[in-house]
């Protein structure tokens, strides 16, 4: 491999315009597609295999037109001090709301709260119910600007009024924080490299690929259905490994020119070499997005796929791109240790007299491994203890920021009617089959109000057949409470004895329901996906590596520090360790998707910088350096860019805590941690650690697993002369 990627570098360089104007065009087609595409619409939803998505199915076949998974709000309203909801004055200016509401092209019904009897006991809080034809990820965006004027024009009356349920979405802001995460990588990667040019290179390399990426998205996204969190994916990832493997390869030209070589040796010996390490660590990444869709979640599906696109994307621009600019750039990218005269005053290299922190720190470790471990291993292991607490589940408007409308309607329903009517569950009886349909309807009504933690349950509403019917049970506890959890778990259980009994079905399903069902989906999904991903990239970094220690010793690893990461959002998140600091301003479950989407993520990145960072080790090694000599050399080289990478991983990520919406806030402060741990105390420390202490042995291959295994030469030994490589193969053997 590594010769062919040293003629594709090298052809890349001399060819650059050519180089150039090919990927030019491709950018420009894809913007071109995605501006004549139609605009996309938000993806629909749903969750295969669930109980609640079959119960979702057979209302869409029983109820035609009830729209049963179709986006809901609620209006509420709050009478002034020393008002009633019932006053002639609050009652008018309800009722108008209700007939403005009702306006809408989308709007399927509309309750009025005193038809319905949704007035409070006291009655100072009412809410008016508004129900949907399309699910709220596919409402537009002309309903949910008629549903804030409605409520705007109510506030005119004196009322309090707040908008709650899904159709109204909050917009996650992120404010500043995420361009300063954007610039601080701007910024490592100037000195990182001494020089703008260089440091622009990546940046410009990263952007190029991810415009192409999200525009082809964008051009795709009506025929396969794509909703914007997945370009929202696309261009995190493709940023982050665009940004990654464009700093190897330059990384490595400034080293190779530091050797001495001409500028088109150097780009093609820099391919040669980096480029397989870039080619592999993207494979891993695919492979961890790709394998989201063992989860069996079309839209998470989607979102993999689509970003792991935009990884191959990133991959063939650092492998093609980067070495045509190079061209361009000439003399402006200095050797390794060179700066620039805006920035160093053009002065040379410095004298090989004194080794770098990466040199000096690795030689630390040699000498310490055993201490070096421990602590590390420590360390992480303490940070995950949280994690063995985790609770998953899915966030609703009662963990909104209180500044939202969403929230602010959450707290005025608890007030009202309590806790436990924000998250109302839909029992559906399917009695078809049963003999006495309203006998069922009414046993199932009977069982369910024995239960514990059951407010209300409503009469039945029987379709026009007879044959189904719909009950509305009101926990006493908030919808995402384990309590909660428990009552829908209590009702299904009681399915078998009501089938027993009346020959019905029961299902339970609405968003409470669904949200716990999606959150056991993705729990149940976590260990294969774990085993597939891990497995596959496991295989991989064999071929890689020629060893089985060393991929094991990568897996392990990540694994510590994806329980670290995960231990870090619990006590954050969960238990409000640091709240106040990271604006967390309501704790309670772990997003249920964070656990599978961290190590998807993390695990890609974590691979990259494992590949590059031991590759370099192998290198030495195969070259003729004993175990710790070659640990010394890898860090010497690859240290200093595996830092940068990670620092500009964690400034991207952590820009997302700044975000407004708490999901994204989890995400960013998730990923960055997670990066953290991985990149300076498993890749830094514990790597090097247990390399050195197993010495010759990491490198072990039993000799048939070598004879079947393909050589794809990520060390370059191709790129030597034929009798240096033949050595380097009988040093290897020994």
């Amino acid at each position: 491999m590594a010769t062919y990627l040293y003629k594709l570098g090298r052809f890349a360089f001399r060819r650059r315009h050519f180089v150039a104007l090919l990927w030019i065009a491709l950018l420009t087609l894809a913007g071109v597609g995605a501006a004549s595409a139609p605009p996309a619409g938000n993806s629909s939803f749903s969750i295969p295999g669930t109980e609640a998505q079959r119960a979702f199915d057979l209302l869409e076949q029983r109820f035609p037109g009830m729209s049963a998974d179709g986006a809901t709000a609620r209006v509420v309203f709050k009478a002034p001090a020393g008002h009633k909801m019932t006053d002639a004055a609050e009652k008018s200016a309800v009722r108008k709301t209700v007939k403005e509401l009702s306006s809408g092209s989308e709007v399927a019904s509309v309750a009025d709260p005193y038809a319905g009897h949704t007035v409070s006991r006291d009655g100072a809080i009412a809410y008016a119910s508004v129900k949907y034809k399309v699910s709220g990820m596919e409402l537009k965006d002309a309903s949910r600007d008629a549903l804030k004027e409605a409520a705007g024009h109510a506030r005119e009356t004196g009322l309090t009024v707040e908008v709650g349920g899904d159709a109204l979405n909050a917009t996650p802001e992120t404010g500043s924080s995420e361009v300063i995460g954007i610039g601080i990588a701007a910024v490592v990667l100037v000195i990182t490299f001494g020089s703008l040019i260089a440091a622009g290179l990546p940046l410009l390399t990263a952007i190029v690929g991810v415009g192409i990426g999200v525009s082809a998205i964008a051009a795709l996204a009506n025929p396969l259905d794509l909703g914007s969190t997945t370009s929202t994916l696309a261009t995190m990832i493709g940023l982050a490994v665009g940004i990654d493997y464009a700093l190897f390869i330059v990384s490595r030209y400034r080293a190779e020119l530091a050797e001495g070589r001409e500028r088109e040796e150097a780009a093609g010996r820099a391919v040669g070499t980096a480029g397989s390490a870039v080619v592999f660590a993207g494979l891993t990444v695919v492979i961890a997005l790709v394998g989201l869709s063992v989860v069996n979640i079309p839209m998470l599906t989607k979102m993999g796929v689509a970003a792991a696109g935009t990884v191959a994307i990133a991959v063939l621009i650092a492998l093609t791109m980067i070495p045509a600019l190079l061209g361009y750039a000439g003399r402006t990218v200095k050797p390794a240790g060179e700066k620039s005269r805006l920035l160093g005053g053009g002065r040379g290299a410095k004298e090989s007299g004194r080794p770098n922190m990466g040199t000096r720190w690795a030689s630390f470790v040699v000498r310490r491994p055993v201490a070096v471990l421990l602590l590390g291993v420590i360390g992480l292991g303490a940070a995950a203890v949280p994690a063995a607490s985790l609770e998953l589940g899915l966030p609703d408007d009662g963990s909104q920021p209180v500044s939202t409308t969403q929230r602010r309607a959450y707290d005025l329903l608890s007030e009202g009617f309590g806790p436990g009517f924000n998250g109302p569950l839909m029992v559906v009886v399917d009695a078809k089959g049963s003999d006495d349909p309203k006998a069922a309807f009414t046993k199932v009504g009977d069982e369910i109000k024995g239960l514990k933690d059951v407010v209300t349950v409503t009469p039945a509403t029987p379709n026009k057949a007879g044959d189904t019917a719909i009950i509305t049970v009101v926990p006493k506890s908030k919808p995402s409470s384990a309590t909660t959890e428990d009552l829908v778990h209590a009702i299904r259980g009681k399915g078998g004895e009501i089938t027993s009994a009346t020959d019905a079905k029961l299902l339970v399903t609405g968003a409470t329901a669904m949200n716990i069902d999606v959150s056991q989906k993705l729990n149940d999904a976590l260990l294969p996906y774990l085993s597939l991903v891990v497995g596959l990239a496991f295989l991989l970094l064999i071929v890689v590596f020629r060893s089985i220690l060393v991929p094991l010793k990568a897996a392990l690893g990540f694994l510590l520090s994806v329980l670290a990461a995960l231990g870090a959002v619990v006590a954050v998140f969960q238990w409000g360790w640091l709240s106040g600091l990271m604006n967390v301003e309501q704790t309670g479950p772990v997003m249920s998707m964070m656990p599978i989407f961290m190590v998807g993520v993390v695990f890609g990145l974590a691979m990259d910088y494992e590949v590059f960072l031991v590759t370099r080790m192998r290198e030495a090694y195969v070259h003729g350096e004993n175990p710790g000599q070659a640990v010394v050399t890898g860090f010497r080289y690859g240290a200093r860019v595996v830092t940068a990478a990670a620092v500009i991983m964690i400034a991207v990520f952590s820009g997302f805590i700044g975000s407004s919406e708490s999901m994204i806030k989890m995400i960013g402060f998730g990923l960055a941690i997670a990066v953290f741990f991985d990149a300076f105390i498993v890749r830094m420390a514990i790597v090097p650690a247990v390399l050195s202490l197993l010495g010759r042995r990491a490198w072990w291959l039993p000799a048939w697993l070598d004879r079947a295994l393909p050589n794809v030469d990520v060390e370059g030994e191709g790129l030597r002369t034929e009798p240096d490589a033949d050595e380097a193969k009988e040093l290897v053997r020994a």
